[in-house]
């Protein structure tokens, strides 16, 4: 889902959209839309699309929840709604809060009604005078009984130089899915972006940018991601699609994030990111791209089928996004874009956040996964009470493909684990059985027992012999006690959204300073806060003066306090002592290859890897 966004999101919507469902023209079994740009100053959005001849009665609903494991209750935005058919009003009864039920509609229906939409970002739905951005299931009903037909959607009134960006099929003057669940899980972008294509591994690559100076960012990202798409094809061996999409939005804010989809993905980072943390950038592309396998496709049978009607809860998400984030910072060393030694310090700043949180001795990576739908709250998010399936998943997958490698003298790894996985789950239309899926994929290729390794760090608490697992490479993981810069205070960040305080320290110099619980940091010493706050508050160092520009009840406030100290180890990895050959061999092979037959398959050409149909 979100890359690397740990915590809750709160949309806002602030812009009118009127949604109409009418008659369809693209064939008697589609369900068609047709959206409307009539007035984007206004955020007036008209939407058209007509529930078929067919049944009597008819039960719409729009979608409590999509892109982020959190219910939001996109029907709060709804303003009205209505319906008739061939132009004579129809009685339509609500059912819940996001739910209708309409009769009279043997000969096919219209149904209207009006949201508000200003949510910005990879995870919402939006349109201003400047661009507009859905997730379509944020915004368009579906009919009950009618999610496996086809569906279209149309553009109108696309104000003069915006052109349309989708991962779907055109067909005619709109847009083609083989159904509602494909229609929704493509993004779509409109506006005046800058874009560039470029040919690799599997097919065609179109990279959108929405931003200030698109085309001298297009000049710095295309190499990377060029880099990276080779990388991954390589490393699957598979082409499960011949075009893919990247939407990127850099904007002057302080959050971000990506979200990947089946055939593109959307990601908004931080413009000062692209100068200042390029390394973000990398990460958050090498893993939404990895996604289109990894969840999109190899996915956990908890997932299917997808209700929009209620939260889908899942103890999987620690291999679907947190080894999504294992394959992708390796897939950063195979491309020569991180380099060993910051590939380490990496996993011990890994190590460094989850030892460093209580909650990892009482919350597992699986019940941290079923607990994702509680991420919006801000002290779910406090180091006490939880862990994060991305963290603690990241750190399993790098253990599994250390303890694969170790039952096989090198033959086996993480790598053909997922390529078993695809073989076994995602060609054949399967789901994998959630961890237990990842235990028998394991132990079918290594024929060595997972049990334990699943029982004590998976599905339990157990404290990680770190040491043990990564002897084998000639690595051993040392800790020392740093002071840090100690702020009187705890805050937790909502996805792309600002830190908000959760707990104060009584009688601290924030408490004493009238720092309270639910201020929302906007300001770190007249700097924007983005997502690593607590880095750039720490880094001040103690004694250091902070000041805080926050909102409390919409109203801006600052506060100005000396920094405290406090202790915290910090974990960082480093050779054994007398290190052997054979382990700097070992190291190589994990790092940067598995010998001869898998670099010869990790360099094939686009005619060589499995391919599939779009």
């Amino acid at each position: 889902m979100s890359f690397r966004q740990k915590r809750f999101h709160l949309a806002t919507f602030a812009a009118r959209l009127l949604i109409i469902i009418s008659h369809p023209s693209f064939g008697a079994d589609h369900i068609h839309y047709i959206v409307s740009l009539a007035h984007p100053e206004k955020h007036l959005i008209l939407v058209t699309v007509e529930i078929p001849p067919g049944q009597n009665t008819r039960e719409l609903q729009l979608p409590v929840w999509n892109a982020l494991y959190q219910v939001r209750d996109f029907s709060q935005y709804m303003n009205w709604i209505r319906a008739d058919s061939g132009g004579n009003a129809l009685v339509l009864t609500q059912l819940n809060k996001s739910r209708w039920k309409t009769t009279g509609t043997e000969n096919g229906a219209r149904v209207q009604y009006e949201l508000f939409a200003d949510n910005p970002g990879p995870y919402g739905a939006q349109s201003n005078s400047h661009h507009a951005f859905f997730n379509l299931a944020e915004i368009l009903c579906y009919i009950e009984g009618e999610r496996g037909s086809p569906a279209n959607v149309e553009f109108r009134d696309v104000p003069g130089g915006w052109k349309i960006a989708t991962p779907l099929p055109q067909q005619g003057t709109g847009f083609s899915a083989i159904n509602y669940d494909q229609l929704v899980d493509s993004p779509i972008e409109i506006g005046t972006f800058d874009e560039r294509d470029f040919s690799a591994a599997c097919g065609k690559y179109r990279v959108v940018v929405d931003a200030v100076d698109a085309q001298a960012i297009l000049n710095k990202i295309i190499p990377p991601i060029q880099r990276i798409v080779s990388a991954e094809t390589s490393w699957m061996n598979d082409c499960p699609f011949h075009s893919y999409l990247f939407i990127y939005h850099f904007a002057e804010s302080s959050g971000g994030g990506g979200m990947e989809h089946a055939y593109s993905t959307a990601i908004s980072l931080p413009r000062q990111d692209l100068a200042e943390r390029f390394d973000q950038f990398l990460s958050t592309t090498a893993h939404e791209f990895f996604h289109l396998w990894n969840v999109k496709r190899i996915r956990p049978q908890s997932l299917e089928p997808v209700d929009y009607t209620k939260e889908n809860y899942t103890p999987a998400l620690w291999f679907s996004e947190g080894v999504d984030s294992t394959v992708a910072e390796y897939i950063l060393v195979r491309a020569g874009l991180l380099d060993e030694q910051h590939y380490l310090n990496h996993l011990g700043q890994e190590i460094t956040e989850l030892e460093n949180r209580p909650a990892h001795l009482t919350q597992s990576a699986e019940h941290s996964s079923l607990d994702a739908w509680l991420e919006k709250y801000p002290h779910y998010n406090l180091p006490s009470r939880s862990i994060s399936y991305y963290n603690k998943g990241e750190l399993l997958g790098v253990l599994l493909d250390l303890k694969m490698r170790d039952a096989t003298d090198d033959r086996l790894s993480l790598q053909d684990l997922f390529r078993w996985m695809n073989d076994h789950y995602a060609k054949q239309g399967k789901f994998f059985p959630d961890s237990e899926g990842v235990r028998q994929a394991a132990e079918n290729l290594s024929h060595a027992n997972f049990s334990e390794f699943l029982r004590k760090y998976v599905s339990g608490v157990d404290e990680v012999p770190w040491d043990i697992f990564f002897s084998r490479v000639g690595v051993r993981v040392s800790s020392t006690e740093v002071t840090f810069a100690d702020s009187g205070f705890q805050a937790a960040q909502a996805f792309d959204q600002p830190p908000t305080v959760v707990q104060i320290e009584p009688d601290s110099e924030a408490d004493n300073a009238g720092l309270k619980p639910g201020d929302v940091i906007m300001q770190i010493n007249r700097q924007r806060a983005g997502h690593d706050f607590e880095t750039t508050i720490a880094g001040l160092g103690p004694g250091a003066s902070l000041r805080l520009g926050v909102l409390r009840d919409g109203v801006q406030k600052d506060f100005q306090w000396t920094l405290g100290s406090h202790k915290q180890k910090v974990f960082r990895l480093e050779d054994v002592r007398d290190i052997t050959a054979q382990q700097k061999s070992r190291r190589a092979a994990w790092l940067f290859g598995d010998g001869t037959a898998k670099q010869s398959s990790s360099n094939s050409s686009s005619s060589q890897l499995s391919s599939s149909p779009q």
